[in-house]
């Protein structure tokens, strides 16, 4: 867990922002929640770290994903460290 007691480190980079989820956190970290706005994420390389939204089958990060304000969503850990690159819609 990093300094802000969540489960990545996270940078600004060009009005989006990157969040860095590494390995070694523990999987228990990655919890159901919600966002207070729209976003779209997507993974900027190949992972086997999957998405899931709630009542969903979990997917991979093969293209960009809309993820709906105040809709429950997960991360499920993968090998090596997730790195994504979300914009936020507001």
């Amino acid at each position: 867990m990093t300094k802000n007691n969540l489960p990545f480190e996270e940078y600004i980079v060009d009005g989006y922002n990157v969040r860095i989820f590494e390995e070694k956190t523990d999987s228990d970290e990655f919890v159901w929640h919600r966002d207070k706005e729209d976003r779209i994420i997507e993974s900027i390389h190949k992972t086997n770290w999957k998405f899931q939204k709630d009542n969903e089958l979990p997917i991979n990060f093969d293209e960009k994903i809309f993820i709906e304000k105040e809709v429950y969503h997960r991360l499920i850990k993968g090998e090596g460290d997730l790195i994504l690159k979300i914009k936020k819609l507001v």
